[in-house]
């Protein structure tokens, strides 16, 4: 579990390195097995700066909501655990405060296709969840809903998530996401873009099957 715990953290710090995170803001986990076999995953702590973190700061946490570490879980530990239950083809979540993510976030409405790139979010456009308080079971429940066959979604004033099969997808897809409600901020500033169809849309999904498997639909 040491490999997770280090690979846990390279992530957090790199995510504050990218801007994407800054301060105790945000929050990522991963899936592992304790040493015992027991499935689980490990996350990052709560109210925790990334440069004070440790590796043994990592909660490792069940599928039970039991916790075992020196620190508690990130307040968010319930949409990991039920991202990452109800998606076992999942090994990574990332949630950020990222800039352009939280500003779109704001408005509460789904980004669209203005951009073929949205496609690697799974579909044709990236759903924004109901607000809910942080932390709480309905945001989860919001979060799981907007992910449905998605590896991204924003929650409304709040900010983004994205997942993946491992750190690192999931990583890539953070960037991306933020890079594309980025450049929708942009556009909206001029007027209201033009949208792909849904069947150009359906041929990008198609495009990527034989681009590399990180932009998937899950």
């Amino acid at each position: 579990m040491q490999e997770q715990r280090q690979q846990l953290l390279d992530t957090s710090r790199e995510l504050c390195r990218l801007g994407l995170n800054r301060g105790t803001s945000g929050n990522a986990s991963v899936r592992v097995s304790n040493d015992d076999g027991q499935p689980g995953f490990l996350i990052t702590p709560s109210g925790m700066a990334v440069n004070q973190m440790a590796t043994d700061d990592m909660v490792w946490m069940d599928f039970s909501a039991n916790w075992v570490g020196q620190r508690q879980p990130s307040s968010e530990w319930r949409f990991h655990l039920d991202i990452l239950q109800h998606r076992p083809q999942i090994k990574a979540v990332i949630h950020t405060h990222s800039m352009f993510a939280t500003t779109l976030s704001t408005f509460r409405r789904d980004i669209p296709p203005f951009h073929y790139m949205i496609a690697l979010a799974g579909g044709d456009s990236i759903r924004c969840a109901p607000y809910a308080l942080f932390g709480s079971q309905l945001l989860s429940d919001h979060a799981l809903a907007a992910l449905y066959d998605r590896k991204a979604c924003l929650l409304a004033n709040h900010g983004m998530i994205a997942i993946g099969e491992s750190l690192d997808k999931a990583l890539r897809i953070t960037e991306e996401v933020e890079t594309l409600c980025e450049q929708y901020l942009r556009a909206l500033q001029i007027g209201q873009p033009h949208l792909l169809t849904h069947e150009e849309m359906r041929e990008v999904q198609e495009k990527f099957k034989g681009y590399g498997d990180w932009a998937k639909k899950p």
